[in-house]
Protein backbone atom coordinates (compact mmCIF):
# COMPACT_ATOMS: atom_id res chain seq x y z
CA UNK A 1 0.00 0.00 0.00
CA UNK A 2 2.98 2.43 -0.72
CA UNK A 3 1.33 3.80 -3.33
CA UNK A 4 -1.71 4.73 -1.82
CA UNK A 5 -0.33 6.33 1.46
CA UNK A 6 2.12 8.46 -0.79
CA UNK A 7 -1.01 9.83 -2.61
CA UNK A 8 -2.78 10.86 0.80
CA UNK A 9 -0.04 12.60 2.05
CA UNK A 10 0.42 14.02 -1.29
CA UNK A 11 -2.97 15.38 -1.29
CA UNK A 12 -2.63 16.96 1.94
CA UNK A 13 0.04 18.97 0.63
CA UNK A 14 -1.99 19.97 -2.35
CA UNK A 15 -4.48 21.02 -0.18
CA UNK A 16 -2.01 23.11 1.80
CA UNK A 17 -0.81 24.55 -1.25
CA UNK A 18 -4.07 25.15 -2.39
CA UNK A 19 -3.36 23.53 -5.62
CA UNK A 20 -6.75 22.12 -7.32
CA UNK A 21 -6.03 20.80 -10.41
CA UNK A 22 -3.34 18.48 -8.33
CA UNK A 23 -6.00 18.15 -5.68
CA UNK A 24 -8.81 16.78 -7.84
CA UNK A 25 -6.15 14.27 -10.27
CA UNK A 26 -5.09 12.73 -6.81
CA UNK A 27 -8.53 12.86 -5.46
CA UNK A 28 -9.44 10.77 -8.56
CA UNK A 29 -6.02 8.12 -8.08
CA UNK A 30 -7.41 7.61 -4.83
CA UNK A 31 -11.34 6.61 -5.58
CA UNK A 32 -10.18 4.63 -8.14
CA UNK A 33 -7.81 2.45 -6.24
CA UNK A 34 -10.27 2.52 -3.55
CA UNK A 35 -13.04 1.10 -5.60
CA UNK A 36 -10.95 -1.89 -6.65
CA UNK A 37 -9.98 -2.45 -2.94
CA UNK A 38 -13.75 -2.38 -2.10
CA UNK A 39 -14.76 -4.72 -5.35
CA UNK A 40 -11.59 -7.15 -4.15
CA UNK A 41 -12.97 -6.98 -0.53
CA UNK A 42 -9.52 -6.95 0.57
CA UNK A 43 -6.45 -4.56 0.53
CA UNK A 44 -4.60 -4.17 -2.91
CA UNK A 45 -1.22 -5.65 -3.57
CA UNK A 46 1.97 -3.35 -5.04
CA UNK A 47 1.39 -4.83 -8.63
CA UNK A 48 -2.65 -4.46 -8.39
CA UNK A 49 -1.83 -0.69 -7.28
CA UNK A 50 0.42 -0.55 -10.20
CA UNK A 51 -1.74 -1.75 -12.22
CA UNK A 52 -4.79 0.67 -11.92
CA UNK A 53 -2.50 3.46 -12.18
CA UNK A 54 -1.18 2.28 -15.83
CA UNK A 55 -5.42 1.77 -16.28
CA UNK A 56 -5.23 5.70 -15.77
CA UNK A 57 -2.52 6.43 -17.74
CA UNK A 58 -3.71 4.62 -20.83
CA UNK A 59 -7.46 6.23 -20.15
CA UNK A 60 -5.50 10.11 -20.42
CA UNK A 61 -3.55 8.98 -23.70
CA UNK A 62 -6.53 8.17 -25.24
CA UNK A 63 -8.15 11.51 -24.17
CA UNK A 64 -4.85 12.80 -25.33
CA UNK A 65 -5.55 11.47 -28.76
CA UNK A 66 -9.22 12.46 -29.04
CA UNK A 67 -8.54 16.40 -27.64
CA UNK A 68 -5.46 16.87 -30.11
CA UNK A 69 -7.69 15.08 -32.93
CA UNK A 70 -10.72 17.34 -31.76
CA UNK A 71 -8.62 20.25 -32.16
CA UNK A 72 -8.87 21.21 -28.05
CA UNK A 73 -5.11 21.84 -27.24
CA UNK A 74 -6.32 22.85 -23.52
CA UNK A 75 -7.74 19.44 -22.97
CA UNK A 76 -4.70 17.71 -24.39
CA UNK A 77 -2.42 19.43 -22.22
CA UNK A 78 -4.53 19.33 -18.70
CA UNK A 79 -4.26 15.74 -19.52
CA UNK A 80 -0.94 15.24 -20.29
CA UNK A 81 -0.20 17.11 -16.85
CA UNK A 82 -2.41 14.54 -15.44
CA UNK A 83 -0.24 11.64 -16.71
CA UNK A 84 2.65 13.71 -15.45
CA UNK A 85 1.00 13.66 -11.93
CA UNK A 86 0.47 9.60 -12.15
CA UNK A 87 3.34 8.47 -13.68
CA UNK A 88 5.34 10.00 -10.69
CA UNK A 89 3.84 7.06 -8.51
CA UNK A 90 4.81 4.40 -10.77
CA UNK A 91 8.19 2.33 -10.90
CA UNK A 92 10.67 3.98 -13.82
CA UNK A 93 9.72 2.60 -16.80
CA UNK A 94 11.89 0.08 -18.59
CA UNK A 95 14.06 1.09 -21.42
CA UNK A 96 13.72 -0.13 -24.72
CA UNK A 97 17.11 -2.11 -24.22
CA UNK A 98 15.84 -4.04 -21.31
CA UNK A 99 12.83 -4.72 -22.40
CA UNK A 100 14.67 -6.47 -25.75
CA UNK A 101 16.71 -8.14 -23.19
CA UNK A 102 13.96 -9.74 -21.22
CA UNK A 103 12.03 -10.69 -24.64
CA UNK A 104 14.78 -12.29 -26.45
CA UNK A 105 15.42 -14.42 -22.89
CA UNK A 106 11.97 -15.36 -23.18
CA UNK A 107 12.22 -16.58 -27.18
CA UNK A 108 15.08 -18.77 -25.98
CA UNK A 109 13.20 -20.06 -23.12
CA UNK A 110 10.10 -20.53 -25.51
CA UNK A 111 12.81 -22.32 -28.31
CA UNK A 112 14.72 -24.85 -25.73
CA UNK A 113 11.15 -26.25 -24.96
CA UNK A 114 10.72 -27.15 -28.68
CA UNK A 115 10.65 -25.60 -32.12
CA UNK A 116 11.59 -21.31 -32.26
CA UNK A 117 8.20 -19.99 -32.13
CA UNK A 118 6.79 -17.69 -35.11
CA UNK A 119 4.77 -14.51 -35.27
CA UNK A 120 1.80 -17.36 -34.96
CA UNK A 121 2.78 -17.82 -31.25
CA UNK A 122 2.94 -14.36 -30.83
CA UNK A 123 0.05 -14.64 -27.81
CA UNK A 124 2.17 -17.61 -26.29
CA UNK A 125 5.20 -15.37 -26.30
CA UNK A 126 3.76 -12.08 -24.98
CA UNK A 127 2.30 -14.00 -21.84
CA UNK A 128 5.69 -15.29 -20.92
CA UNK A 129 6.86 -11.85 -21.64
CA UNK A 130 4.45 -10.49 -19.31
CA UNK A 131 5.24 -12.41 -16.58
CA UNK A 132 9.15 -11.88 -17.18
CA UNK A 133 8.42 -7.82 -16.69
CA UNK A 134 6.12 -8.14 -13.79
CA UNK A 135 8.77 -10.35 -11.82
CA UNK A 136 11.32 -7.86 -12.80
CA UNK A 137 9.21 -5.47 -11.06
CA UNK A 138 9.71 -3.56 -14.04
CA UNK A 139 6.97 -1.31 -15.65
CA UNK A 140 6.44 -1.40 -19.65
CA UNK A 141 4.03 0.04 -22.03
CA UNK A 142 2.24 -2.95 -23.70
CA UNK A 143 2.41 -1.53 -27.43
CA UNK A 144 5.87 -1.25 -27.37
CA UNK A 145 6.33 -4.75 -25.75
CA UNK A 146 4.30 -6.02 -28.71
CA UNK A 147 6.17 -3.80 -31.03
CA UNK A 148 9.61 -5.22 -29.95
CA UNK A 149 8.17 -9.21 -29.48
CA UNK A 150 6.88 -9.22 -33.20
CA UNK A 151 10.16 -7.72 -34.29
CA UNK A 152 12.03 -10.68 -32.26
CA UNK A 153 9.67 -13.40 -33.19
CA UNK A 154 10.12 -12.19 -37.53
CA UNK A 155 13.50 -12.71 -37.23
Amino acid sequence: MEIATRIQADIITAMKAKDEHKLTTLRMVKSALKNKEIDKREPLTDAEETQILTTLIKQRRESVESFTKGGRPELAAKEQTEIAMIEGYLPQAASEDEIRAVVQGAIATLAEAGTKPTVKEMGAAMKVVQQRILASGLRADGKLVSEIVKAELAK
